[in-house]
């Protein structure tokens, strides 16, 4: 009896997730693709079911296309394209902007003197006031918060952005009666942009690397980690930057660098809810064809050469241990990308995890661990990182053998059909689950489509997944999982 209600229960499972990926197949035949003469493109997908659209600008600019003295500018930009334009945030703009450039003009003396050999500390201080009064000359002008403001006034919610090693993204939802609101703001801040309150957002940024890393102890030693397993590819350079740098970045290097990158050929919105698709290019062509295209960011040219050897960092700190491992691997565009995805769900996905039973559960060595792909970026290679926090009494080097062990069994042994299949079948739920929402749907469009250079590769990432095979799985851990192409961190705590 109860063998007939587990097949049952299989079985209706099995009808639901063919129907959703059928569902899900049948969304690409109603995405529209517009693309703007100065290379800006749209991705529109009507869904009626409520009076609601949800909104996603993609920027293909993150913090590898920083180069060396402006690390974190990426994100500082993020921050400040929430701050208006010459209409949105402004008070008096014609004062503002003569405010502006005075404040520059302080902070470039307090700079200089700062960087001198020996500073005057009497100069120091003199300029220090200064620039605290230009500060509050410009900040009199200034209302910031205007642009989310209207947004959030007029029933907008999930406003928000985030910048990664590859990308960032800016995204919100709003009534479908505002569509036009969101083209008008959406375009002016990125056609009008005013870098206005950035020296305190520069400040906000450098409280956040305290916060998440100096501070940190495991911050701290991600991005100890990355350092050392990147030699030469920008993915060694954490996204929040470095503390010197975010010191020394100037408001004109931002708006430099906005000029730069923020061009329409770097840029996809995808438009997903209650909309026509006519009034939609409308918009576009009225609002965003104003923005002049610029040249296509080039591919980051330096490649990370190949590693030769084990490379380790040990942070000793007053914290709990900690332990990752990171094997370098290919980037999204690697023939094997679907295979890592595999591999994490079967190493880390939930309770059933090999990595959770053997270590967790059964062997009580950890509280935590798991396995993925991906980190820190993943356009260029990147790493596979796996991790454990060791339980009270239990040690890192108990948790790299039970790691290595559970490695060593991908080898070894290969992946039954019917994990296989599990693992297929969770892998599938779990993306379509994702794109449930018109906000999901709207992310996922638009990464693929700045990250692949085809949003179709979002649909055609099922066909992936399930041509992979068992031998796949033993073939890449056998030739990836190796000592030699490894970084390990570690923190060791202080007694």
């Amino acid at each position: 009896m109860r063998l007939s209600i587990r097949i049952l229960i299989a079985a209706t499972l099995t009808l639901q997730l063919a129907t959703a990926q059928d569902g899900f197949k049948a969304v690409q035949s109603q995405v529209v693709e517009h693309t703007l003469k100065n290379g800006l493109k749209f991705l529109i997908l009507p869904r009626r079911e409520a009076p609601v659209v949800s909104f996603t600008t993609y920027v293909s600019i993150g913090s590898v296309n920083e180069s060396r003295g402006i690390t974190g500018l990426a994100h500082i930009f993020e921050h400040l394209a929430f701050k208006g334009t010459t209409d949105i945030g402004t008070k008096d703009y014609s004062k503002e902007k003569a405010a502006l450039a005075a404040l520059d003009k302080a902070w470039s003396a307090l700079e200089q003197e700062r960087l001198t050999v020996n500073p005057d500390t009497a100069k120091l201080a003199s300029l220090t006031a200064a620039f605290g009064k230009a500060q509050e000359a410009a900040m009199q002008y200034s209302d910031g918060d205007e642009f989310s403001r209207v947004i959030e006034q007029q029933g907008g919610v999930g406003l928000n952005a985030g910048t990664s090693m590859d990308e960032t993204t800016y995204f919100y939802s709003l009534p479908s009666n505002k569509l036009e609101l969101w083209f008008s703001l959406e375009s002016a801040r990125f056609y009008d942009p005013v870098i206005r309150d950035f020296y305190k957002e520069k400040d906000v940024v450098m409280e956040e690397r305290r916060m998440r890393v100096e501070s940190n102890p495991i911050g701290k030693m991600i991005e100890e980690v990355i350092a050392v397993a990147f030699k030469s590819h920008p993915y060694k350079d954490n996204t929040i930057g470095h503390m010197a740098d975010l010191k020394g970045i100037t408001r004109q290097e931002a708006y430099e660098f906005f000029k730069k990158y923020y061009v329409p050929s770097n840029m996809t919105i995808a438009i997903v809810g209650d909309v026509d698709v006519n009034e939609v290019k409308r918009l576009a062509e009225r609002y965003f064809a104003r923005i002049p295209a610029g040249r296509k960011a080039d591919p980051v040219r330096t490649t990370e050469p190949p590693q030769n050897g084990e490379r380790r960092v040990v942070l000793r700190e007053q914290s709990q241990p900690v332990i990752v491992l990171g094997y370098k691997k290919g980037g999204i565009h690697d023939a094997d990308d679907a295979v890592y995805d595999v591999i994490s769900d079967l190493m880390s996905s939930g309770r059933t995890s090999r990595l959770y039973t053997s270590l967790v559960r059964d062997k009580k060595l950890s509280i935590s661990a798991g396995g993925f792909g991906g980190f820190p970026g993943q356009k260029y290679p990147n790493l596979f990182l796996f991790y454990a926090f060791p339980a009270q009494g239990r040690s890192n080097d108990t948790c790299l053998a039970a790691i290595e062990h559970e490695i060593e069994r991908l080898k070894t042994e290969q992946v039954s059909e019917e994990d296989l299949k599990a693992i297929k079948t969770r892998a599938r739920a779990g993306l379509i689950r994702s794109l449930g929402s018109n906000q999901g749907l709207a992310n996922q469009l638009s990464t693929y489509e700045g990250l692949y250079g085809n949003w179709r590769e979002l649909f055609n990432s099922l066909d992936k997944l399930n041509a992979v095979t068992a031998a796949d799985i033993q073939r890449v851990a056998t030739s990836v999982f190796v000592n030699n192409n490894r970084s390990i961190g570690t923190i060791e705590p202080v007694n």
